[in-house]
Order: C-alpha cells, then sequence, then structure tokens
C-alpha cells in the first residue's frame, strides 16, 4: 500500500500501467546506469586499452564481476553516500563499487555523470515511446472494429456544433483515427532518427578518452560507436556539450503533447455526443455518477483524458524554456525540470491511452436516438434537392424557393418552442410539391455522401497496414484503476 501520511503522485495510485511505472522507477534507472558503465568496460576492454605499462587495463575477470552485480542494487546505501556526496552519480558509483571491489578501479573511467543520466535517459525514452506506440496501435484496432460496425449508420455532422450535414457514425471514428495515425507515424520518426549521447567526455570533446587511449583518435571514435551499439542505438549524437541537446527532450514531449491533442480532441467529442445520449462510455454495474444525483451517468473517463491531456500539452513549455535557456556546454538547472517533466510526459500518456482503449472497447451507440436527432434536422437539409425536384418536375425555382422558406421558418418556430419538426407534412400539403415522393427524398442514406465508402476505403488503405505491422502491439490490457 502507498504512504497515507504524505503526498502521493495519482499516476502511481491511479492512473498509470505496472509497466510504464516500472519503466521509470529507480530500480529500473539506476539498472541502465550499470548497464552503461559495463558496456563503457566492455568496450573500452575490447578496443585493448593500454594502461601505462602497456599491459590492459581491464580485466576479463572484472567485468565478468560487473555483469554479476546489475540489479542488486543498495538505495540505502546509495542514499548515505548521496547525503555524504551530494551528488546522485558518485553515490551510486561507490554502491556499485562495493558489489565489484576488483572492478570498482575502473567503474565509471573517463566517463562525466552525463554519460549515464543522459544515455540512460534516452533509453528510457526510447522504451517509453515504443510502449506508447503499442498502445496507440491498441486503440487503434479497437476504433477499427467500432468504424466498421458503424460506417453506414447516419448521424448529425455539426459544425460550430451546429447542425451541418450528415456523416456517419464511423465515418466520425475515422477522423480520430486518423489523429493518431499521424501520431503513430511521428513516434516511428522519433525512434528511427533518436541518436545516442555515447562517450563524449565531460565538455563533449572526449578528452578523457583520448588521453585513456593515449592519442588515438580512431579508437576513441570505436568506443563511442561500441558503447551506442551494445546499448542498442545505430547513431550516437555527432557533437555534444556536457549533455545533448536539449531539443531532443523537447521533440519528443511536443511528440508526446500531440498524442495528448488527438485524445483531448476525442474525448471532447464524446463528452458531447454522450450529452445528447447518442454514445456512452462504458458504465459498470455498480458504478455511481454523481454522490447526489444518483441517476446520472457522467462521461467520467472521457473528462479524466481531457484532464490528463490539458497537463501533458502543458509539459511542452517546460521543455521548450529549457532548450532555450542552456549554458553552453551544459548548465545544471535543466536537472530538476527533466527529473518532473520527462518521466510524468510519459506517465500522463499511458494513463490517457489506457483510458482511450478502455473507452474504445466498450463504446455504446444508441441508434434509436441517432435517428431521432437526425429526423428532427433531416427535413431542412433535404429542402435543396426538394427544391431541385420540384423545379424539374415544372415547378418556378424562385417561387418554390420562397415556398420552402416560409415552410421551414414555420418548421423551426415549432421546434424552437418545444413541438416537433412539421417541415415535412407542411411540403406535403403544399401543391407546389404534390408531384414528389417527399418520403422518398429524406431517406438518412441519401445525405451520407461517401462515408460508408470513406470508412472502408481508410481501413482497408491505412488502417489495417498499421495493424499488420504491429500486430503483437495489440494486445494490451484495457482495465483503468479507478
Amino acid at each position: 500500500m502507498p504512504s497515507t501520511t504524505s503526498w502521493e503522485n495519482p499516476f502511481l495510485t491511479r492512473y498509470c500501467s505496472e509497466e510504464m511505472l516500472a519503466l521509470w522507477s529507480s530500480q529500473r534507472r539506476i539498472g541502465l546506469w550499470r548497464r552503461l558503465w559495463l558496456a563503457l568496460a566492455e568496450a573500452q576492454a575490447e578496443l585493448g586499452l593500454p594502461a601505462d605499462d602497456g599491459s590492459l587495463r581491464i580485466a576479463p575477470s572484472q567485468i565478468l564481476e560487473m555483469k554479476s552485480h546489475l540489479d542488486d542494487i543498495d538505495f540505502e546505501k546509495a542514499a548515505r553516500y548521496e547525503k555524504q556526496f551530494r551528488h546522485d552519480v558518485m553515490a551510486h558509483v561507490h554502491t556499485y563499487g562495493d558489489c565489484c571491489p576488483t572492478a570498482r578501479g575502473i567503474i565509471h573511467l573517463g566517463a562525466t555523470s552525463c554519460y549515464v543520466t543522459d544515455n540512460g535517459d534516452l533509453l528510457l525514452m526510447k522504451e517509453g515511446l515504443q510502449l506508447i506506440r503499442s498502445q496507440i496501435v491498441a486503440a487503434l484496432r479497437a476504433l477499427s472494429a467500432f468504424a466498421d460496425k458503424w460506417k453506414a449508420l447516419p448521424t448529425l455532422g455539426y459544425t460550430h456544433f451546429q447542425p451541418a450535414q450528415l456523416t456517419t457514425v464511423g465515418k466520425r471514428a475515422t477522423l480520430w483515427m486518423h489523429d493518431l495515425i499521424l501520431d503513430l507515424e511521428e513516434i516511428e520518426h522519433r525512434l528511427a532518427t533518436l541518436r545516442f549521447r555515447g562517450a563524449k567526455g565531460t565538455t563533449g570533446t572526449q578528452a578523457s578518452f583520448l588521453t585513456l587511449f593515449q592519442g588515438d583518435h580512431e579508437k576513441v571514435r570505436q568506443l563511442d560507436r561500441l558503447v551506442a551499439s551494445k546499448m542498442g542505438f545505430e547513431h550516437v549524437h555527432e557533437v555534444t556539450g556536457q549533455t545533448y541537446t536539449r531539443k531532443i527532450d523537447s521533440q519528443i514531449v511536443q511528440t508526446l503533447s500531440g498524442i495528448a491533442e488527438s485524445t483531448h480532441k476525442i474525448g471532447n467529442d464524446l463528452r458531447l455526443l454522450q450529452h445528447h445520449h447518442e454514445l456512452e462510455e462504458p458504465f459498470e454495474t455498480d458504478q455511481i455518477g454523481s454522490s447526489a444525483m444518483a441517476y446520472k451517468r457522467n462521461p467520467m473517463r472521457a473528462e479524466r483524458m481531457c484532464g490528463l491531456a490539458r497537463f501533458v500539452i502543458s509539459l511542452t513549455n517546460n521543455t521548450s524554456q529549457t532548450t532555450a535557456t542552456q549554458w553552453l556546454e551544459r548548465t545544471l538547472d535543466d536537472s530538476v525540470n527533466r527529473r518532473l517533466t520527462l518521466p510524468q510526459a510519459f506517465l500522463g500518456v499511458d494513463a490517457i491511452l489506457r483510458l482511450l482503449l478502455n473507452i474504445s472497447r466498450g463504446l455504446q451507440v444508441y441508434p434509436d436516438v441517432i435517428q431521432l436527432n437526425v429526423m428532427q434536422q433531416l427535413p431542412f437539409m433535404a429542402t435543396e434537392e426538394i427544391m431541385m425536384k420540384a423545379t424539374q418536375a415544372g415547378g418556378d425555382r424562385q417561387v418554390i424557393h420562397e415556398a420552402i422558406r416560409q415552410h421551414s421558418h414555420a418548421a423551426m418556430d415549432s421546434v424552437k418552442s418545444g413541438g416537433r419538426n412539421d417541415l415535412l407534412e407542411r411540403l406535403a400539403a403544399d401543391s407546389h410539391f404534390s408531384q414528389l415522393n417527399i418520403q422518398e427524398l429524406i431517406q438518412a442514406e441519401r445525405f451520407t455522401g461517401r462515408s460508408k465508402e470513406q470508412v472502408e476505403e481508410y481501413l482497408k488503405e491505412m488502417v489495417n497496414p498499421v495493424l499488420n505491422r504491429h500486430a503483437l502491439d495489440s494486445e494490451m490490457s484495457s482495465d483503468i484503476h479507478v
């Protein structure tokens, strides 16, 4: 159980997946630091790091010792060291060294703190993007099934949140999916172009490594690439200061903010449609909508999704400011912001996508209500076609236009007064339209354009290739904590 006597982060207690929480845990972070120290030592040994007498400085037994203590981290001891040194990286250097007494002297050899902190964060963000990619794919699979099921059901389309023309329930879902597809493309771009900081030394000049390799520039270059390869990266930043450019953090958080933007829009749409009783997010048997109003079924999940999205979007200002205010080769005022911002941006999007998946898999549609709402507006939307048909039947276009205008205004007055839309009856009783089958002209399916076909084409051409490419990424849990 979490503590009840100090502040708890709601990401931990209410919102996030175990996978994302574990990714940003201290155990995972420091475990990566140790793996980075191991990779550096292995690379130095493989490149024949010389001692003053020409012998190998790093022995195979030292490497084995480091490998055997990657995850048995004594955090209490590290805390004592940090209190003594006021330096978190050195605290863990000493803690690791206590586990590896014969390797103590080669741990962190030639490196600066950012070797583990920056490279570690890049590894965490890479894994975080991969997990979020899987979550988006799972949501797309659920929304794809929803769109296909309801691809032909006519519903009111809105501009300015005023009734405009008809669309279909499935077509509207493809608009949500399209934003998510763009987000997925951005994630894949970030993963494809993400570079490792590598072994760059204190101010990015690699001077310490050049000294260790006795002026051999080529071996220093190989060290940079070899360490990156051992940690799963194909490319390193060509140049850095002490840190990799903080623009990378800004770009990644902007990518996460893009997902928040998309899901906020989806959440808002769902809240508006639930107000009309056309769609409804999952509502469990014993769920309570309001502590006072027992009848209510509030869109709690969509509302939470929007709230979390606003939080994630707000973090982009922090990373942009951090990038803009770095000094020369580095300044430490980025550290506290990155500790807060980077994990919570990923945790926020994780929580959002868990909600989206939960909603998408359980979204309820009410066709009768949708049809009722359509029929309140469809007679007005059909008037242009009625006018054309009446003109083709021999009527005067201007006279017919005026008749429709008068009947439409009268029918709208009826609606605004709490009555029903009686426009069709008014037109049927008017001699200007006596040759027309009015009821035949207002079949809702006639006014949805290519909505059904667009859904089919979009799923086939855009969505299915994504789902096939990431077939194993769809098996995600849609449970939410609260």
